[in-house]
């Protein structure tokens, strides 16, 4: 058994709870960021989500900057950019820029997907014909560049941003964002906390792909996960209820903010919603300390990620905070990452 710690961070979409409103949103984000700072997390990072009334994280880089400047030590980044959204040279722009107002606190985390629908897609681009998820490989490769040394610059250079060297971090939910984090030498996000369902094919081809790069010498998985930790196993599962309905949401295409835990009444959910719900959210961790410890053991037996970046949906602020202060207790008493070799 390998005895190294496993990592643990935090990736926040920046819900909107029922009965607040956008600003009171922003506020509980920089409050739980400067929460898990103290609990020691590693890592703190900002979905990116356009035309979503429940979520208001579409400015990312200005969310990422207000909680860099609301915190000491933790790393700040994007979970992440949609790189399709934006060109390659503005964002190494307004990272370039982050990254030296705040040295060495800045990750960016990259994304195929628009993370909206196709009309708001259609809205964010200025010729989607062009701006397209096909030209991802080579936006990053392009990104890479302007963030790199000098000598590696074409005519086109990011001010600041050359020679910054903001770490670059893949994100996927399947098999294809593998390879690309395989061949680029990055390190490689998936994200289970709604798409688990080409998990294991993914981590797979990414360790088995893997070139060591400037930047990387061997594979550095990050596993996104739902953790919903409690007191016991029944209150979690009730708190679990909010994460439920969420999810709900998505399978409704219903636009409802974070509600609070009640109760799911029978037929509140049809059957085959609730086989859609089962798959999104397998890869989430529920129940008391003992219970979320087992289910750790048995995820890292099979997945040994390096670091686990945690979502959690819960209503009530200080029942979120204590899930994550709970979930880092299990990662520091009693976890340490099994070496499968």
């Amino acid at each position: 058994m390998n005895t190294k710690q496993l990592a643990v961070s935090v990736l926040n979409l920046a819900p909107v709870r029922a009965g607040f409103d956008s600003r009171q949103a922003i506020e509980a984000m920089t409050l739980l960021a400067q929460q898990t700072e103290q609990l020691g997390y590693c890592r703190y990072w900002v979905a990116e989500h356009h035309n979503t009334p429940g979520l208001v994280s579409s400015a990312t880089s200005i969310l990422i900057s207000h909680l860099l400047q609301h915190t000491e030590q933790i790393r700040i980044g994007s979970g992440g950019v949609m790189l399709p959204n934006h060109s390659p040279l503005m964002v190494a722009e307004q990272y370039g820029t982050l990254e030296t107002l705040y040295p060495n606190r800045v990750d960016l985390g990259l994304g195929r997907a628009p993370g909206t629908d196709q009309a708001t897609t259609q809205a964010l681009r200025r010729n989607p014909a062009i701006e397209s998820a096909l030209s991802f490989p080579d936006d990053v490769r392009t990104l890479q560049r302007y963030l790199g040394d000098a000598d590696k610059q074409g005519f086109v250079k990011a001010y600041p941003g050359i020679g910054t060297h903001v770490p670059l971090y893949i994100l996927g939910s399947s098999t294809e964002s593998a390879y690309l984090a395989a061949e680029l030498g990055l390190p490689y996000v998936f994200a289970a906390h709604f798409a688990p369902r080409m998990l294991q094919s993914a981590v797979a081809i990414y360790r088995q792909q893997f070139k060591p790069s400037n930047v990387l010498a061997a594979p550095y998985f990050i596993l996104c996960l739902n953790v919903i930790a409690a007191e016991t196993d029944a209150e979690a599962e009730l708190l679990a209820t909010s994460q439920q309905r969420i999810f709900l949401n998505v399978v409704r295409n219903t636009r409802l903010p974070l509600q609070p835990p009640k109760a799911i009444a029978v037929g509140e959910i049809e059957t085959h919603e609730q086989q859609v719900l089962d798959s999104m959210t397998a890869c989430t961790l529920l129940g008391s300390s003992e219970s979320v410890a087992n289910q750790l053991d048995e995820l890292q037996r099979i997945i040994n990620a390096d670091e686990m970046m945690v979502v959690s949906y819960i209503y009530d602020q200080e029942k979120q905070l204590n899930s994550y202060r709970l979930f880092k207790q299990i990662a520091e008493r009693c976890y340490s990452r099994f070496n499968l070799d």
